[in-house]
């Protein structure tokens, strides 16, 4: 790991992680249990990528991703509470028990979703760049979709259209391997992602998204772009996730051998433990710290869910419409 980290900001990404880890282990509990229903997307393998971008964020920058977003929201700094109440389809949920997995959303966070339609995301995060320029608040728009979501057309769309206005957006592409049930091998005739802006004069690369260090070192790069003026940056990361595509999906068109080989070798919060405990010098026992209060949260959490109300039959009616007028 070449990029330097404080034991301070070490700990707080650990604990980020951990948190996006175990939240999600607990959330697959209660889809089991029949608590949560609809669809359900879990996070689990690729927490570095998100708590490494939000790492460089500043309160003005907006965030928008696709429907596994769970570890988006927790790392952006939504409650854990109001996440899980939303899973349970609860009135103290961030969408009052409307949204589900899926869609979520949170001003305060500047957190735009969470969107069940692949690639729709986007166009909106190009927007939402738009916006930062046309309000000049040096703002940056995170726009996260996944590699199957990167061959649709509006995702091409909105590459031009943001290298045409200099738009302050970064694209990134979880790269997990699969979408749906389909290798990138086997749905893309040249998988190099980050490559796709080169028409366009977007440049792009591609970092190790199970390494914290390394998500953090590449994203510097992409903001920083992003921010200064540039335009749109294209930022791969090569990932993977442990659970099937959502929880209904049993991932039999993958060999088990695979997953193994992926969380021995390559799982971002056993490497980045190590890393703390070897490198940095930080004690287990401080770790320890960690895992209990995480346990703790997301206990609280679920505790939580049940205990909220669920939404009265008149919200079916409420924030369907907003009216506007012309500025």
């Amino acid at each position: 790991m070449p990029y330097s980290i404080s034991q301070e900001d070490a700990l707080k990404a650990y604990r980020e992680m951990l948190l996006i880890r175990r939240f999600e282990e607990r959330a697959a509990q209660l889809y089991g249990m029949g608590l949560i229903a609809g669809f359900c997307h879990l996070y689990i393998g690729q927490e570095a990528i998100v708590v490494g971008i939000q790492s460089l964020l500043k309160p003005q920058d907006t965030i928008v991703t696709a429907y596994r977003d769970h570890g988006h929201m927790l790392a952006a700094g939504m409650n854990p509470k109001g996440v899980m109440a939303e899973l349970t389809g609860r009135i103290d949920g961030y969408s009052k028990g409307k949204g589900g997995s899926m869609h979520m959303f949170s001003r305060e966070k500047n957190f735009f979703g969470g969107h069940g339609i692949v690639g729709a995301q986007v166009p909106i995060g190009t927007g939402l760049a738009f916006a930062h320029k046309y309000k000049e608040d040096g703002g940056v728009c995170i726009t996260s979709m996944g590699d199957g979501a990167s061959n649709q057309g509006q995702v091409y769309e909105s590459y031009n259209m943001a290298a045409l206005w200099k738009l302050p957006v970064v694209y990134v592409i979880e790269n997990n391997h699969y979408g749906m049930g389909t290798s990138v091998e086997r749905s893309s005739a040249g998988p190099n992602y980050y490559g796709r802006g080169q028409g366009w004069g977007i440049p792009g690369e591609k970092a190790d998204g199970m390494e914290l260090l390394e998500v953090v070192k590449a994203a510097k790069r992409a903001v920083d772009h992003a921010r200064s003026g540039k335009g749109p940056y294209i930022l791969e990361l090569d990932t993977y996730r442990y659970r099937g595509h959502s929880m209904s999906d049993p991932a039999k068109y993958r060999p088990k051998e695979e997953v193994e080989q992926v969380k021995q070798g390559r799982d971002p919060i056993e490497r980045f433990k190590a890393y703390m405990i070897k490198t940095l010098k930080i004690s287990e026992d401080k770790i320890k710290i960690i895992d209990d209060e995480i346990k703790t949260i997301v206990a609280e959490a679920i505790e939580f869910s049940k205990t909220s109300p669920e939404p009265d039959p008149s919200e079916l009616y409420t924030d369907v419409l907003k009216e506007g007028h012309a500025v």
